[in-house]
């Protein structure tokens, strides 16, 4: 594809990206506002959280599969179009119920947008500039959370929060006639039948973990785990794994297909996946750990994670560039050993603020070599094109596993140790060890040769 013809492409998918990404950065600061303003408990208040996020993983592999065969341009409009109505529903709810309405639906359209735009790139893109435009794509993520949580506070002091949710009608007015003039219709109809029993089984199994997973108390981790509303679920969602699996061996059009496991370069891209989101799960406790090793408000503690969130923005583009020059497997190399040097900074090293602020810009760029583009850039290679945004959306799923699964085994080691810098530092030495398994987990990657090689035959 020439430039003049990549550019509207890549604006339109960064556009849409953004889009859902500073909701994800905002919800933050306006949770507060939200609870306050319908006289809510936090624990009520938290489903506006919590609703999003599991309509939002169901969303993600249901959305990806219908934009393999209804088209990518159609259905990446159909998820703006449901993500800004589910976005008025709020702005315009009279009750907190109508809020998670609205963001149930917000989450349902959301889930694709990402998938989709990734499985564009591999359509109109060669293999030799995918890791750019996906560099490019991914991002969108660290530019939303510089800007979002700003923007969030101004709105919130001028204005209601009502009008956060606003903002993406706009986004959608302008994004809806750019994506049908440039976006393409690439899908591929099936003549099977649709895989009605994998996607109940599918949504089954997703709604369960996420409720067994975010009910976890990780104060008391050994004791939650064993209350009904934990393990009933969990044990529900564990074992409705092996059904679908067979299900999806057996259907004409499966939601998730078994050749997306086919191989070993799948699986490793899957497991890394998983890795990965569990490492960027635990962000959310180096606040913790700044409170405690430097007695500084939390608020400060939040604005101490920029370095985070400025070499995400910085590093993914540039990793991104990279891949394309070098392959996947020196690119998540990277992306491990700086992620496990960093880890085991927080855990191993005597905090000052010089420590603090390499190993946070150690992880940021970790990260950025690992969730920017390497492992959707393995995809789009290794996956048959009439299921690439599947593929897409699995590494979507299996990352958002790892980042639930984060909050329940860092709390509980922190908790165990009595939380504080003594806790705190234990949890991320642990975090550290995972980040040297997934180091030595990429040395079983595909060189760069044989990377070209795939590319060929598929």
């Amino acid at each position: 594809m020439n430039r003049a013809k990549s550019n509207p492409v890549l604006f339109v998918l960064f556009l849409g990206v953004l889009m859902a990404a500073l909701d994800i950065a905002i919800i933050g600061p306006a949770l507060p506002a939200i609870r306050d303003g319908f006289g809510a408990t936090d624990r009520q208040v938290v489903w506006v959280f919590t609703i999003y996020l599991l309509f939002n993983l169901i969303g993600t592999p249901l959305m990806a599969k219908l934009s393999d065969r209804l088209g990518r341009r159609d259905v990446y409009i159909a998820d703006i179009l449901l993500f800004a109505v589910g976005s008025v529903i709020v702005a315009l709810a009279p009750t907190l119920t109508w809020v998670i309405v609205g963001r149930a639906v917000q989450g349902f359209g959301s889930g694709g947008i990402f998938p989709v735009a990734s499985a564009v790139i591999g359509d109109t893109f060669p293999p030799e500039k995918r890791g750019r435009a996906l560099g490019i794509i991914g991002s969108v993520f660290g530019v939303a959370f510089l800007v979002g949580p700003i923007l969030a506070g101004v709105v919130l002091k001028f204005f209601s929060w009502h009008m956060l949710f606003w903002g993406p009608l706009p986004f959608a007015l302008l994004l809806v006639p750019l994506a049908w003039r440039w976006l393409p219709t690439t899908g591929k109809p099936s003549n099977g039948k649709p895989d009605l029993l994998g996607m109940v089984l599918l949504a089954l199994m997703l709604t369960s973990l996420t409720y067994a997973l975010n009910q976890l108390d990780a104060a008391d981790l050994a004791r939650s785990v064993r209350s009904p509303q934990v393990m009933g679920f969990l044990v529900l969602g564990i074992a409705l794994l092996p059904a679908l699996a067979w299900v999806e061996r057996q259907a004409d059009d499966p939601i998730i297909h078994p050749s997306l496991f086919g191989s070993r370069q799948l699986l490793l891209a899957n497991a890394l996946a998983f890795g990965a989101g569990v490492i960027e799960g635990s962000m959310v406790f180096i606040p913790a750990l700044v409170v405690a090793a430097f007695g500084v408000s939390e608020s400060k503690a939040s604005f101490m994670l920029l370095p985070i969130v400025g070499t995400l923005s910085i590093g993914t583009p540039l990793f991104g560039h990279l891949l394309d020059k070098v392959g996947s497997k020196i690119v998540v190399l990277i992306g491990t050993a700086l992620a496990a040097i960093g880890t085991a900074m927080l855990g191993f090293v005597s905090l000052n603020y010089a420590t603090f602020y390499i190993a946070a810009i150690l992880i940021g760029f970790g990260l950025s070599a690992l969730l920017g583009a390497p492992l959707r850039y393995i995809m789009l290679g290794e996956a048959p094109p009439s299921e690439r945004a599947s593929a897409q959306a699995l590494i979507s799923v299996m990352t958002k596993v790892g980042q639930m699964l984060t909050g329940a085994v860092v709390g509980a080691v922190a908790a165990s140790l009595g939380g504080g810098v003594l806790g705190y530092s234990a949890s991320f030495r642990v975090l550290g060890g995972w980040a040297a398994l997934l180091f030595l987990l990429a040395f079983l990657l595909k060189p760069r040769e044989a990377e070209r090689q795939t590319w060929e035959t598929t």
